[in-house]
């Protein structure tokens, strides 16, 4: 970008931003009037499994924020050589689902249990039932109910539930809000209405209080706020909380906090229906946007929404690239002791490349990547593991070709379902996310794994944060045209993108490999009972 214009931009307040709470980083992008990037900055963080529960630490949170914010904004000083002092708008994206609970002081009553928790199970199987739509163990709803299930002696005391998103916009503008995409998570959504389901609040409250509590759902959900809407503004203290520095100034309009989800069909122009993309980081998921609603309620597909509030099939798979990344930090402790000097992001690149040499039958290896458990194939606690045939062809290309695929695998199970049992059609599947980031691999494979083709464009490397800087970007658009025809007119008019048709061979490879995936499933089922 021309300095000159930066510089005016910068002047002038005319930048957007989006600060998103991965799995794995901390992200915040800023971007000019025509969405386009102009400086990121990010945070390492990671979750803990603390006293039975996958948690993040609350001062990580604000830590991240400082410094990824503060990497973001140091560039564009540097470029131009005056700081931001003013956005034109502001968005904050998380994680989905996951457990943050207050009391009537606004204390959090226990630490935070992300989406990675699969201890509600229980709760899920009886809201399931009662409600007459999927409420899987992740969500917001199940996990209350859970812990109403086992007495925990916080439950009584709760005033507030809201996500990790939810969590951050309520403390920069003091308002207790969520987008209906974020909120889809926590609570079943009415799409006529764009709100809440007032009938299963009644349900709820009805199996809550029969538990012997009193409060009102409706009391305890935040208020739902729908994409283009305002959701209010930066505080004085929300500013100190990003820049500590206080060069920020408050008063910037923010946008709905959404859910990375949400963001990423944002980021990957997938909110219309028949279009859906693949999430794939730590945990990996597919969006899937409606025509119509599906016919039956399955535990393995949730229905959440868009950022504009239609329904989209989402299959969400805890595991992805966790195993993937501690088999590449094994070799790297290869060079490391044998004192190599070698490039990280080069070392995946040829690794990855490789997988392209494997053999159909994947040499006979098979790898289960679960670091957590996962509800599509029943694991309760994840263990991975890797085997191979004793008369198998253990070589890296079979090797990085098998751990690909099984990153894959236990979503394709979930697509296939509703492929078969529900007739669901995709126009246009697009990927994000790090798996992504060398070319053709992972994008071949899956085209595979769904049997259909697959896209990546240049702004899915940016992400979620890309995305919640689009929303914010749209809330402050004078001439609003609905979110599909601004992503598509407005915000992609320039961006390309890649696309892959899947290879007949690949398809063949991938549909043996699954039927072995799934008749070994007994073995990472039966770990935990022997561990």
């Amino acid at each position: 970008m021309d300095i000159e214009v930066l510089k005016d931009y910068v002047n002038t307040g005319q930048l957007s931003v989006g600060i998103e709470f991965g799995s794995t980083r901390i992200k915040t992008v800023a971007i000019d009037p025509d969405c386009n990037t102009v400086s990121t900055g990010s945070y390492e963080w990671e979750n803990q499994y603390e006293n039975g529960y996958w948690t993040y630490s609350m001062n990580d949170v604000w830590v991240g924020i400082q410094k990824s914010y503060n990497e973001m904004a140091q560039k564009i000083k540097n470029l131009c050589g005056i700081p931001i002092t003013n956005l034109s708008s502001l968005g904050i994206s998380g994680m989905m689902h996951g457990y943050l609970v207050f009391d009537k002081n606004d204390d959090l009553l226990v630490p935070f249990r992300t989406w990675r928790n699969n201890n509600a199970n229980e709760a899920a199987k009886l809201l399931r039932n009662d409600f007459n739509v999927n409420i899987p163990e992740r969500w917001s709803i199940a996990q209350l109910y859970q812990s109403a299930l086992n007495n925990e002696d916080h439950v009584s005391k709760v005033n507030y539930m809201t996500t990790l998103a939810g969590y951050v916009h309520w403390y920069l503008t003091d308002k207790k809000v969520l987008g209906i995409g974020d909120a889809s998570g926590m609570f079943p959504i009415n799409t006529d209405k764009k709100e809440l389901r007032e009938d299963l609040m009644e349900r709820f409250n009805t199996l809550f209080q029969g538990l012997g509590y009193q409060q009102d759902i409706k009391d305890i959900l935040p208020e739902v706020i729908v994409a283009g809407e305002s959701a209010g503004y930066l505080t004085e203290t929300g500013a100190k909380l990003i820049d500590p520095n206080g060069q920020l100034k408050s008063g910037c309009p923010m946008c709905a906090p959404e859910s990375d989800a949400a963001t990423g069909m944002v980021a990957t122009n997938s909110v219309a229906p028949k279009t859906g993309n693949v999430s794939a980081g730590t945990s990996i998921f597919s969006m899937i946007v409606l025509e119509k609603p599906i016919k039956n309620v399955y535990p393995e597909v949730d229905i959440v929404t868009t950022p504009d509030g239609y329904d989209v099939a989402m299959v969400h798979a805890n595991n992805c690239t966790s195993d993937i990344n501690a088999w590449i930090g094994l070799f790297e402790d290869v060079f490391r002791i044998m004192n190599v000097k070698y490039d990280k992001n080069e070392l995946f690149t040829k690794l990855f490349e490789s997988a392209f040499n494997g053999d159909e039958d994947l040499g006979k290896l098979l790898s289960y990547g679960y670091i957590s458990g996962e509800f599509i194939t029943d694991v309760k606690q994840g263990y991975p593991m890797f085997l191979r045939h004793v008369d198998s062809d253990f070589n890296i290309e079979n090797f990085m070709k098998t751990h690909i695929f099984s990153a894959f695998s236990t979503l394709k199970i979930g697509i296939d379902l509703l492929k078969e049992k529900e007739n669901i059609q995709i126009d246009s599947m697009l990927g994000h996310g790090g798996i992504f980031k060398t070319e053709k691999v992972a994008q071949s494979f899956l085209a595979a794994a769904l049997e259909s083709p697959v896209s990546v464009m240049k702004t899915a490397s940016e992400g979620g944060a890309w995305g919640i800087a689009v929303l914010a970007r749209y809330m402050v658009e004078e001439q609003h045209n609905n979110l599909t025809d601004y992503l598509s007119i407005h915000a992609f008019k320039h961006t390309e993108q890649f696309t892959i048709e899947p290879n007949e061979n690949d398809i063949k490879s991938f549909k043996k490999y699954i039927q072995r995936f799934k008749s070994s499933l007994q073995l990472e089922q039966q770990v935990d009972e022997h561990a």
